[in-house]
């Protein structure tokens, strides 16, 4: 019990000390120094059986689990700045960034004529920089995500958000990016962000979400893709 009561103080210290005033990079290795202390805490308790192995154990997995946080949250910041750099002109596409997940947010006005789910030609340049970005850090899997305001039937909108998910997927593997790291789907009217009341609000909610993940390990065996962050529908439009 004594052994916990360490493991779990020396936790407390790590993480409360560690997460004030840092940058994503910093955030990463912080809490993967941690999951790696207490798995190397309870490792060490296993074979060792007592207090200090227990502590070697935890030193060990600290340091693993904080160069693995490190390089994920390295990895993430670089393609951030990349994509601020690629797209600083761009009207049509804005970014956000949640944790380790990188959002790119496509306005419909721009991207899409009026019922329809042909992309604009005009924003092929945009498209083609952010390929160039997705392509140099092969280490992220994409999830895009159409959605619409609440004008028409529900079925209409789901289909026309389906299709429009698929056009932004389509535009991406035509400029290079692997088909196997992008998931479609398509939200219709379900997930708003602005109000439907309004002309404003409206056209916040008519949009397609490109969600940029870092890759678990072991998530493309055989190629199948599976999102291991599930849409949540929270970002707001700028």
């Amino acid at each position: 019990m004594k052994k916990i009561y360490v493991v779990g103080l020396a936790l407390t210290l790590l993480l409360s000390g560690g997460c004030a005033n840092m940058n994503n990079m910093g955030k990463g290795a912080t809490y993967g120094t941690a999951g790696g202390a207490a798995a190397g805490a309870l490792l060490g308790q296993a074979i060792g059986g007592n207090t200090k192995a227990t502590l070697l154990g935890m030193a060990a997995g600290a340091l693993i689990g904080g160069v693995a946080g490190t390089g994920v949250g390295y990895m993430m910041d670089k393609q951030e700045q990349d994509m601020r750099n690629a797209l600083a002109q761009s009207e049509a596409i804005a970014i956000q960034r949640e944790g380790n997940v990188l959002a790119l947010t496509f306005r419909s006005d721009f991207t899409f004529a009026v019922n329809s789910a042909a992309i604009r030609p005009g924003l092929d340049s945009e498209l083609t920089r952010v390929a160039q970005v997705l392509n140099a850090y092969p280490q992220t899997t994409l999830t895009v995500a159409g959605h619409t305001d609440s004008t028409g039937s529900e079925e209409y909108n789901q289909t026309l958000s389906q299709k429009r998910a698929d056009s932004v997927k389509n535009a991406l593997v035509q400029h290079g990016v692997a088909a196997y790291r992008i998931n479609a789907v398509g939200y219709g009217e379900s997930q708003p962000v602005g109000d439907n009341e309004t002309e404003f609000g409206r056209q916040q909610n008519r949009r397609v979400e490109v969600r940029i993940n870092p890759v678990e390990q072991g998530q493309y065996q055989n190629q199948q893709y599976q999102d291991p962050y599930p849409y949540q529908g929270q970002y707001q439009q700028y």
